[in-house]
């Protein structure tokens, strides 16, 4: 008899985290292995908001509360929202969660009856599709290639839409690809969004702030004012803060959805961390210009490897617009055969040769649903992505 349920075999493990932990393994083991794959930026959380969180442990701010965010923190991220996004939200339209993956989750849980169906743009973060099963949703996929820009256009929206839609969900800067949305191209999905009442918007903002070549961030609600009702806007301050193990994700969104959020999390996990919530606040509140100076870094590594990944053998790199991800192609190399005497048939075959024969951990292209193709996270040092793309580079004109 199995001891596991029915719905748990419907999802897979995160395929992010399995690469990142093999590499952590096999560095253990004493292998050089330069590790691509987590979505992580390199970048200490700031001193004043460390302090934040030490002056909230000294003060006692150590107990239970409210189940989804303190008021304190719920100001501040209205404040964001309005200063940042001109989206204004009361503080019962907002809520904030163990992370942004628990705000996403607890949405899904909240809203999803079964066979209620998520559209998710491919390539996609691999938690959204995993997140829909498991709140017995039926995710529906839409190839948008690179010769689109990795990014959803209204025609294959409008297919996608049928009287089965729940959630459409937009991830911009994008995880895996960095590719973003103008404000033009989001309007343009508004308009065939309007056509379909039922259909509710998820945008995930995570890498807001991280957006290059004066490119100019904007979110769905803020361009097309009368979808706001119908739109949860979801951030946090995991990338932009250099704050991923603090826990903290948050969403603005309409009242009766916040309120269902928040008694999905109060069985659950209740609060996230006080002192979280604590640092959270100066976050949001304290110096900013910390960001654009980091993402600055975070242009030039990418400079750097898109230009080092286009003279690799079979590799091509489309320049990204955002986030800290790039998503080469690698069909060029598909069919050709390693030192080892190897066919590498898929991107998961590539990926698994760089691994063993340079010691480059990257994601493959299949776990985020466009292949072949794979993803690299330029999050780390400026030395490492210079040695790793040489790896790359050497690993592809080994092929025949």
């Amino acid at each position: 008899m199995s001891i596991t349920s029915q719905r748990l075999a419907r999802i897979k493990p995160s395929p992010t985290i399995a690469v990142t932990q093999k590499a952590r393994e096999l560095q253990a083991a004493g292998r050089d292995v330069i590790g691509l794959g987590a979505g992580e930026p390199d970048f200490d959380t700031p001193d004043n908001i460390k302090e934040a969180a030490y002056r909230a442990i000294r003060e006692g701010q150590t107990k239970y509360t409210a189940v989804d965010g303190t008021p304190e923190l719920k100001a501040a991220i209205r404040a964001k929202f309005k200063r940042e996004n001109g989206l204004d939200y009361a503080l019962d339209q907002i809520t904030v969660s163990n992370g942004g993956k628990q705000v996403l989750y607890n949405a899904f849980m909240a809203t999803l009856n079964p066979g209620d169906e998520v559209i998710v743009p491919a390539p996609y973060w691999v938690s959204y599709p995993d997140m829909a099963v498991l709140a017995e949703g039926t995710p529906v996929f839409v190839e948008c290639p690179q010769a689109d820009g990795f990014k959803l256009r209204p025609e294959g929206l409008e297919r996608a839409i049928t009287a089965r839609t729940k959630w459409l969900v937009l991830n911009s800067p994008s995880n895996p690809t960095g590719a973003a949305y103008t404000a033009d191209e989001l309007k343009a999905l508004a308009a065939v969004l309007r056509r379909h009442p039922h259909v509710l918007i998820m945008v995930d903002d995570m890498y807001e702030h991280l957006a290059y070549d004066g490119f100019a961030f904007t979110t769905i609600a803020q361009v097309a004012p009368d979808l706001y009702d119908r739109t949860l806007t979801v951030n946090g301050v995991s990338k932009s803060y250099a704050m991923t193990g603090w826990r903290i994700g948050y969403a603005g969104g309409p009242k009766a959805l916040i309120k269902a959020m928040g008694a999905m999390q109060s069985q659950t996990t209740s609060n996230p961390s006080s002192v979280s919530q604590a640092a959270a606040v100066e976050a949001l509140n304290g110096p900013q210009d910390f960001i654009r100076e980091r993402a600055l870094v975070f242009k030039d590594r990418r400079d750097l490897v898109v230009s080092m990944l286009n003279q690799a053998s079979g590799i091509t790199c489309h320049r990204p617009e955002g986030a800290f991800y790039v998503y080469p192609s690698c069909a060029g190399t598909i069919g050709k055969t390693t030192p080892g005497g190897q066919v590498l048939k898929t991107d998961d075959d590539f990926a698994t040769y760089l691994l063993e024969s340079e010691g480059v951990a990257v994601v493959q292209g299949a776990a985020f649903g466009l292949s072949p193709f794979f993803r690299i996270s330029y999050a780390t040092s400026t030395t490492l992505l210079e040695d790793a793309c040489a790896r790359i580079q050497r690993a592809c004109a080994a092929l025949r």
